[in-house]
Order: structure tokens, then sequence, then C-alpha cells
């Protein structure tokens, strides 16, 4: 139920990000979702991507500072207060949120919310006890 997050640490220079999508575009990787926190010196750039094991090792190549991160997919109803629900079930169980984004899916009318959280395993256990569908890598690499 682990979704492999890449995280690129990128210099706050122009064309760099540039750079990362034209290593991932020229070695037949697609971008699925993406998030991108900056400073006034660098930002931190995180993917999911159809083949995270292809795209860790092209980016390493290409001279990127880049990590793989487990993170959850979890999908929610696109309607208000879809997210609110998905938040107290984790504060219930004392589940920190390190940081999060969101992405709607193209076949359905959810939307899935990418989660970091400090106990990843009890996450994915109490959000499935309170039926909250968590989506596989495998199928969110294919989205």
């Amino acid at each position: 139920m682990k979704v492999k997050q890449i995280s690129i640490f990128l210099e706050n220079k122009e064309g760099r990000l540039a750079q990362v999508t034209r290593v991932l575009g020229d070695n037949n990787i697609n971008i699925r979702a993406m998030s991108i926190a900056d400073t006034a010196d660098f930002g931190i750039l995180r993917l999911i991507v159809n083949d995270p094991d292809a795209a860790l090792q092209v980016l390493k190549e290409a001279g990127f500072t880049v990590s793989s991160t487990d993170v959850i997919a979890v999908e929610i109803q696109d309607k208000p207060g879809g997210l609110a629900g998905v938040l107290d079930i984790l504060q219930q169980v004392n589940i920190n949120i390190e940081y999060l984004y969101a992405f709607v899916q193209k076949s359905t009318n959810a939307a899935l919310v990418v989660f970091r959280v400090e106990q990843i395993d009890e996450a994915i256990e109490v959000l499935q006890k309170n039926n909250i569908n968590i989506l596989p890598g495998s199928h969110v690499y294919t989205l």
C-alpha cells in the first residue's frame, strides 16, 4: 500500500526544474503527481512517477541529489469535507502529517491525496479500518 516518492534537491536557479523534467522525459518516465517547496536558495521537488526506480537512477546519473521516500495515496471523496474526515481519523490516533499534496484522478470523481506521515504502517492500518481506500503504488504509477 505504500507509494515510492522521489525527492529532488534543486538549487533555485533558472532551468533546473526544466532539466529534471527533460531527464525524465528523455527516459520515458511519466510524472503522475508533483509538489515543490522552495526557499530563496533551494527547493525540494517531490514526484510520483510511473517508474520510481528508473527515475532515481537516471536523476542520480544526471548529477541531481535525489532520494526515495515511502508515502501513502489515499482516495478521498471529491466533496466539501472529504479531506477533513480523513485528517480527523489520523488525528484521533495521534499520527502527525509531515506534508501532503493532492491531485484528481482522470477516471473517477475522487481526489487522491499523497501523505507523508511519521507512522506510515499505523496510518495505513487505521485508514483501512475506517474504510478509507488506500491505493497501492502499482495503481498510482499508472494513473
